[in-house]
């Protein structure tokens, strides 16, 4: 199915392989789904699948919001997410007020794109934000070691370039990290366990969907091969005329 999952980053912990080596990952809680709508070509101009997950409280849902919700005899959700559908056949027996488990959508060493919002940093100078070396700390430079310095040209052009690197905003941005491999799954607390970081703080919302790119094919069990029996060689006609000798090469003369 090419839709995806809407979760909760817990946290990060590690876990060990059989082997004994150790791999960080995340735990994504992506329990509770819920199919609000499902919306087709012929009736939305689209096909898609809406995914209400999370809780919210009746007086924080406003009249239209709920109506829509009551149709389909689905609880409000903090979160209302739609993922758009390439093939009717996708859908599967999704119906409306029905709840996705992960174990329907995922499998172990299936690649994810994982989309959360970055952790905000607020005002950041140069050297946090664009990774500057800063200025020399020597005998003379009073206060000015981790300002960008300049940022004009000369009087020609007279003026700041845009998308010149300067201190400003950092973080709280929406961000994808994406083919992180899928390295265990909790079925019964519908847990995700994804190798590496994902993106935003703990208690944050994320996305969850199979990677768009590099995605791993299965690997086929081939059957052995049967060893081939080797056949006689037919035997040569009786009167068939033996190959002609090639003459041989004329050796040259001796030198006197």
């Amino acid at each position: 199915m090419t839709i995806g999952l809407v979760g909760r980053k817990v946290g990060m912990t590690r876990i060990f392989t059989d082997d004994g080596n150790t791999l960080p990952v995340t735990v994504l809680d992506v329990s509770d789904n819920r199919v609000a709508q499902i919306k087709t070509a012929e009736k939305d101009g689209y096909a898609a699948v809406q995914v209400a997950f999370g809780k919210r409280r009746a007086n924080r849902v406003n009249k239209a919001l709920a109506g829509h919700l009551a149709k389909a005899a689905v609880e409000a959700g903090r979160v209302l997410k739609e993922f758009r559908i390439a093939k009717p056949e996708d859908l599967g027996e999704l119906k409306p007020g029905a709840k996705i488990a992960v174990q329907q959508l995922f499998k172990v060493g299936q690649l994810v794109d994982v989309q959360g919002v970055t952790i905000g940093k607020g005002f950041a100078g140069v050297i946090k934000r664009h990774h500057f070396g800063g200025q020399n700390a020597s005998h003379g430079n009073s206060i000015s070691h981790r300002v960008p310095g300049s940022t004009g040209q000369n009087q020609s052009p007279a003026h700041v370039f845009k998308g010149k690197r300067m201190p400003g905003h950092l973080g709280n941005a929406r961000r994808t990290i994406s083919k992180l491999e899928i390295v265990r799954i909790d079925a019964e607390r519908q847990l995700l366990l994804v190798k590496g970081s994902v993106p935003g703080s703990s208690g944050r919302d994320v996305v969850v969907q199979l990677a768009a790119k590099g995605q791993r094919a299965p690997v086929k069990a081939q059957a052995p091969k049967a060893a081939a029996k080797a056949e006689p060689k037919a035997a040569p006609k009786a009167d068939a005329k033996p190959a002609a000798a090639k003459p041989a090469a004329k050796q040259p003369a001796p030198k006197a």
